[in-house]
């Protein structure tokens, strides 16, 4: 034990992923999989907070696209850095990584693969409803904990995904505790110095420039290791004028103070610009009139046109890590982070809009507060900024030969500035045209809200891993939430008057894991664990938020599962089953001057089973598979479950397979994702029935120059993903992104 303990100072827990198919330098071009196993070392604590790995070097898992650790408590899935490089576009964001995991689907991203945001589910939990790491530190909005998958941390940012369908245990920390975890881990520092630099060009008239430097251990600064890297990416678009433009830059040092002091200093910092209305779907007029990939267009007179919806992003995200061996038996990681999020949208009101005689009849401003109404093209501005500061304290006792005790916590700190305002797209200028109730008669009319918000957040746990035999880890842990969230409004928002209000909850969690060895190859796990999701900003947009008493909704969590590492056979799967209670409603109160109300209403039910297997030969060809059946309907009336309905954007299954082969300067792989039928909405009368999206890809190295070629959506499947809105006039399809083709050249050395 104080052996791991040290060996993980020294590798570093957030750097030593795993061993599988770690190719993604130049150095590691693939070398033959022993033909017995040995196990890979592990970084004590955990590489995903918590989620210790153990993933044992085998032909099957070093080239298993997915994989899961011996060692972990929860189903799991293991996405290494050379599946990133070999079989998906340099252009991917991390849920077009995740989407190769069973149970993980998504949508969007209809402007090609990365050139427009996506939303990934799993098991039909909704984005914001799970939590997203970056080097063990969860991010996300401040409104509510959802992400922006194409912003902060584009593929070139990322060495490996992990990606945990559970709470995790007491340490796994984020907001969204409660239908899993997307775990992202940042490039690697390497010993030995390099440069990569690669280019590609495709679909969409779409390129993308990537360098990447490695310093290797630098004596003069005491064995210190840098990693840069930079990348930008311009496209078309595959939709109609949806140009999309996006920069980045990455660094990270790692600073060895003493042989048992390590410091950790990471950056990274991202520009996108791109034309996209708010509302980026198509209606069925729009599909009849221009097919399924309009989005803008170049009238003066619409409110789609290309020049009336720019919208730009700015990001940056530092952590300074810290680590320390105390001694044989104490271990210190202190990680003090920030980030930063910056949205500038200007957009059509209603994009919604066809023809000549509609657009003429929406088109109408009012200029002066008091004026008449006149032609003009509405829109509006919108401003969406927050900086997030936080610190992660833990702190590791091995207490005898059978016990270990982890003890911590997490603090942190937004604030928020977000706005509204209706303009005249033709010249910037406001439009009055908002219509005010009594209760509105001070605010501008085109003002739609001004508000200033924050949360605090803290989290205190404690974990105690013990071994009573060989083999068998049962880790109890207990974890406590505060979380506060303050307005304080100018014009709030929906109800568009002033506003000053706070809204506290608190919960306790507790947790129960357990993972039995029963031979250095084959381990199971089970897993007890309550999740916590408190509420989200916008159960303050009320006129009376103190008459919605609400808790933070709550999942509980049962799953029970086993991982086997043969020679050449890779095999996991798993049952699980999830509670989900505390679910928020709202309804319009009918005490005069109430309004809307927000109550613990609703509760779903989550249950189904997942599994995942490769299988390797010896001349470099694998075939791998996984899958899942899930269920996921609400559960609001146990006398007649029949009335309950599936949840909506939930897949009643998942499935992925394919080939790949990887052997001397070739790289070849062929990958199919079924996404399974699911309901667009909550009364479950927009059914979407299954998809398939295949991606095909194949690469030769040259001396020190790699070439390839990337087809995504192979069979140009274009079916609907998603369908937002009610009225039919106006409900927006999102459909598959069309066929892309992409070359690839990479240089190193």
């Amino acid at each position: 034990m104080n052996k791991l303990l040290n060996r993980a100072l020294h590798m570093g827990a957030s750097l030593t992923i795993i061993g599988v198919a770690l190719a993604s330098t130049a150095a590691h071009a693939e070398t033959p999989a022993p033909a017995t196993e040995t196990k890979r070392d592990v970084p004590v604590p955990g590489i995903a907070e918590g989620s210790d790995i153990v993933v044992t070097a085998t032909r099957a898992n070093e080239i298993a696209p997915v994989t899961a650790s011996l060692q972990t408590t929860q189903p799991q899935s293991i996405v290494s850095r050379s599946f990133i490089e070999d079989s998906l576009p340099k252009t991917a964001d991390f849920n077009q990584i995740a989407l190769i995991s069973p149970s993980v689907s998504n949508f969007g991203g209809t402007n090609g693969v990365g050139l427009s945001e996506s939303k990934a589910q799993i098991r039909g939990f909704q984005d914001a409803e799970y939590n997203i790491t970056y080097d063990g530190v969860p991010f996300g909005d401040t409104n509510d904990p959802s992400h922006h998958s194409n912003t902060f941390f584009p593929s070139n940012t990322i060495e490996t995904l992990i990606i945990d369908r559970g709470p995790g245990n007491a340490s796994q920390l984020g907001q969204a505790t409660f239908g899993g975890n997307f775990n992202l881990f940042s490039r690697e520092t390497r010993s030995d110095p390099g440069i990569e630099a690669t280019g590609s060009y495709g679909s969409f008239n779409t390129y993308l420039v990537r360098g990447l430097v490695q310093s290797g251990g630098l004596d003069a600064l005491g064995g210190t290791q840098i990693v840069l890297s930079g990348q930008h990416v311009r496209t078309d678009g595959a939709r109609s004028f949806s140009p999309y433009e996006a920069s980045n830059i990455f660094g990270k040092i790692v600073v060895p103070i003493t042989p048992d002091v390590k410091l950790t200093v990471l950056g990274t910092y991202s520009y996108n610009k791109f034309n996209q209305p708010d509302n980026d779907g198509v209606t069925l007029a729009q599909i009849a009139l221009y097919g399924k990939d309009f989005s803008l267009n170049t009238n003066p007179n619409s409110q789609a046109n290309r020049d009336y919806n720019p919208e730009s992003k700015k990001t940056d995200f530092e952590i300074i890590k810290f680590e320390a061996h105390l001694s044989d038996r104490f271990t210190f990681e202190n990680r003090l982070y920030t980030y930063a999020y910056q949205n500038l949208t200007t957009s059509g009101n209603d994009v919604t809009v066809v023809g000549t005689a509609g657009e003429a009849a929406a088109n109408v401003v009012r200029l002066t507060p008091t004026g008449a109404l006149e032609f003009g093209v509405p829109g509006y501005t919108k401003t969406n900024q927050y900086r997030v500061y936080g610190d992660i304290a833990k702190l590791h006792v091995v207490l005898t030969d059978f016990a270990r005790l982890t003890v911590g916590g997490w603090i942190e700190q937004s604030d928020t500035y977000r706005q509204q305002r209706t303009i005249n797209l033709v010249t910037g200028a406001r439009n009055y045209s908002l219509t005010n109730t009594a209760a509105q008669v001070n605010t501008p009319r085109d003002v739609r809200y001004d508000q200033n918000s924050s949360f605090s957040n803290g989290e205190e746990f404690v974990e105690l891993e013990i071994e009573p035999i060989a083999g068998l880890k049962i880790t109890p842990g207990f974890k406590h939430v505060d979380f506060t969230r303050k307005i304080d409004a100018l014009y709030n928002q929906t109800t568009r008057i002033p506003a000053v209000s706070t809204a506290s909850y608190s919960a306790d969690l507790p947790f129960v894991t357990a993972n039995y060895a029963i031979t250095e190859r084959l381990s199971t796990y089970f897993q007890y664990a309550k999740g916590f999701l408190p509420p989200l900003l916008n159960t303050q947009y009320v006129v009376n938020p103190g008459l919605s008493s609400l808790e933070p909704q709550k999942s509980t969590n049962y799953q029970i599962g086993a991982v086997y590492h043969g020679p050449h056979l890779s095999l996991d799967f798993d049952l699980y089953q999830i509670e989900f209670s505390n679910k928020i409603t709202s309804f319009t109160s009918s005490v005069p001057g109430q309004g809307v109300i927000f109550v613990n209403s609703g509760k779903a039910l989550y249950k189904g089973i997942e599994g995942q297997v490769t299988y390797a030969f010896d001349f470099g060809l694998a075939l791998f598979a996984n899958g899942s059946l899930n269920y996921a309907r609400t559960a609001n009336n146990p006398a007649a479950p029949a009335t309950d309905l599936y949840l909506p954007r939930a897949p009643k299954s998942t499935a992925a397979a394919g080939i790949l082969y990887k052997d001397g300067p070739i790289r070849f792989s062929l990958i199919d994702k079924y996404t399974g039928v699911q309901y667009a909405d909550t009364g479950n009368t927009l059914r979407l029935e299954g998809y398939n999206t295949a991606i095909v890809s194949g690469s030769y190295d040259i001396g020190p120059v790699r070439l390839g070629i990337q087809v995504t959506n192979l069979t140009d499947s274009r079916k609907v993903t998603n369908i937002s809105g009610t009225a039919v006039a106006t409900r927006q399809y999102f459909f598959q992104a069309p066929r892309e083709i992409t070359g690839t050249a990479t240089l190193r050395f």
